[in-house]
């Protein structure tokens, strides 16, 4: 939270979100957001080639354990990672007072509730095996 802090929010708008068929569930009004590579772009993976890069990928895991995952390139080398938010701030609400807590979206996934994370518990960067 205190790192989700420290970056400025900028104003997304309203979202629909889909369930996996496209079909309306709701709509998120009034977001504020940061980039999520904005959060990571302190994270330091070692390695000597920056080829390498490609083979990590990225799972957030929300409290109920449900799992989205990236991959590096799509967070930092894809349009992908210009969209995909941490929300701070949804129906006028600061992220301490949002019932979903941490709340990840990619606002321009064509079914938005297939990447939709609630309650954010964690982020994974691994390694293809």
């Amino acid at each position: 939270m205190t790192d989700i802090e420290k970056h400025p929010s900028k104003p997304i708008g309203d979202v629909v979100i889909t369930n996996h068929m496209g079909e309306p569930r709701g709509t998120a009004k009034q977001l504020k957001g940061i980039l999520v590579k904005e959060l990571l772009d302190d994270m330091e993976l070692q390695e000597e080639s920056p080829k390498r890069f490609s083979e990590f990928y990225l799972t957030f895991v929300a409290i109920d354990n449900y799992k989205v995952v990236y991959s590096w390139n799509e967070i930092f080398n894809s349009p992908t990672g210009d969209q995909l938010f941490v929300i701070t701030s949804r129906d006028g609400k600061d992220i301490k007072d949002m019932p979903e807590s941490i709340l990840i979206l990619t606002p321009t996934d064509f079914k938005t509730g297939r990447r939709h994370i609630n309650g954010l518990s964690k982020i994974l960067v691994e390694r293809v095996k």
